[in-house]
């Protein structure tokens, strides 16, 4: 039974981080030129660009260096201190590269290490708790990218275009 469990519980982590959040922070970035991703209407606000940095950061540390036990060598600070511009393209490839890296550790991962725990960032997690984290956090920023996106350029992203979202059956 454990198995079954396991099975969709890794398949919801799958189609939540790499089939919604990384199509979505993908297609943000094609709607933004190179100055509005690395836009900051303040210093206390971080860019799109610094967002991207970030979430990669945060899942290689979460889910690469524990589940997938490659060493940790996030510096956490540079994702925010980023300020010569990266190219679009250059940032789409570092997050299909990280979620094509996170796909494997996922379909790897057994139900003895979800409930194993990781030290990580300082924190004590056990394998369910990671990933329930980076899913929720890479979906929070992919939120603030998409409220940037709305905010600034009044366009929809459509992620949910041809979806009748009324529906209640």
């Amino acid at each position: 039974m454990l198995e079954v469990y396991h099975e969709a519980f890794i398949t919801e982590i799958r189609r939540r981080l790499i089939g919604e959040c990384q199509e979505r922070t993908l297609k943000c970035l094609d709607l933004l030129s190179e100055e509005e991703i690395w836009y900051r209407p303040n210093e206390l606000s971080n860019s799109v660009g610094n967002l991207v940095l970030h979430l990669c950061g945060n899942v290689r540390q979460w889910l690469h260096s524990t589940l997938g036990g490659i060493p940790d060598t996030r510096q956490r600070q540079s994702e925010f201190d980023q300020r010569t511009a990266i190219p679009a393209s250059e940032l789409k490839n570092m997050i299909q590269q990280l979620m094509l890296q996170s796909d494997k550790i996922l379909k790897n991962t057994t139900p003895a290490m979800l409930m194993d725990t990781y030290s990580v960032q300082g924190f004590a997690e056990t394998g369910v708790s990671i990933l329930v984290h980076i899913t929720e956090h890479f979906s929070y920023h992919v939120g603030q990218i998409t409220y940037f996106i709305k905010a600034h350029k009044s366009l929809d992203t459509g992620y949910y275009e041809g979806q009748d979202l009324d529906a209640t059956s």
